[in-house]
């Protein structure tokens, strides 16, 4: 997103200031690539987010506003807009609206999934934040495989895109409690509810018995994979469960309550 609004001249380094709210794992990417590219960067987020998260974001020089937890991604959004209207030359990527964010997971993590899979994926399994992996990487490879299956996955607890109404969860970094602009439904072939206690015994399982520690919302994406897995209708076939973070970011968090 930064690179897109970098060379279309939206952007400068050294004197636009960055805003943008997350849950946690993008503003990090983000504060990655501004200290990088020489951009200011302020995130909102709410309150509730991991404090590794936070302590990632404030070590690359991100400055942090908190929302209240029952707000929401949607509190942090608002806070977003309106620290926007205050600040002079002041630029939101929006990830949730970006249409960068969804063409940039068609041009690298789809090709990334078919050449890895030599073309033989069958089935693609994805957390839905802002939904930009999922819809990119089925604006990609289903017109090249026609057979190919794509899945979102959203909190049991909260799950707007099956029609229920937004509540609670644990699982950062998915379930914001509306749905994106960035996602396009009609692109995907269902969207796959996964309840908090199994995306994190899910991602426990995988530490333990893989030896990869990887975080809740992957959790949530390996659950969805193991239990299409498990169909007969699905035997042989290759599913590909997309695992954005890794475990060190949810310390604070129930995936560790009780460990050690």
């Amino acid at each position: 997103m930064l690179q897109d609004a970098t060379h279309r001249g939206i952007i400068t380094p050294g004197r636009t200031v960055l805003i943008e709210p997350t849950s946690g794992n993008t503003g990090i990417s983000l504060a990655f690539a501004a200290v990088a590219m020489g951009y200011r960067l302020i995130v909102t987020m709410p309150e509730g987010a991991s404090i590794e998260r936070r302590k990632m974001l404030a070590l690359m020089g991100a400055e942090i506003e908190l929302t209240p937890t029952t707000l929401g991604m949607s509190g942090a959004i608002q806070k977003a807009e309106e620290l926007l209207e205050t600040l002079p030359d002041a630029w939101m990527p929006s990830q949730f609206t970006n249409e960068a964010n969804p063409a940039v997971h068609a041009e690298t993590t789809a090709e990334e999934i078919w050449i890895d899979t030599d073309g033989a994926v069958d089935m693609v399994i994805a957390g839905v934040g802002t939904g930009g992996t999922a819809s990119g990487i089925a604006h990609r490879l289903k017109p090249r495989k026609k057979t190919l299956k794509v899945f979102g996955v959203e909190p049991q607890e909260s799950a707007i895109l099956n029609g229920d109404e937004p509540g609670p969860h644990g699982i950062q970094g998915i379930g914001p409690g509306f749905c994106p602009e960035t996602l396009d439904l009609k692109a995907l072939d269902g969207i796959i509810e996964v309840a908090e206690r199994d995306a994190i015994t899910t991602a426990r399982r995988c530490a333990s018995i893989e030896g990869i520690p990887i975080g809740i919302s992957a959790g949530a994406a390996l659950h969805a994979a193991l239990e299409l897995g498990k169909r007969a209708t699905n035997k042989q076939k290759t599913i590909v469960a997309i695992v954005p973070s890794f475990a060190e970011r949810y310390l604070s968090t129930n995936l560790f309550s009780g460990l050690g």
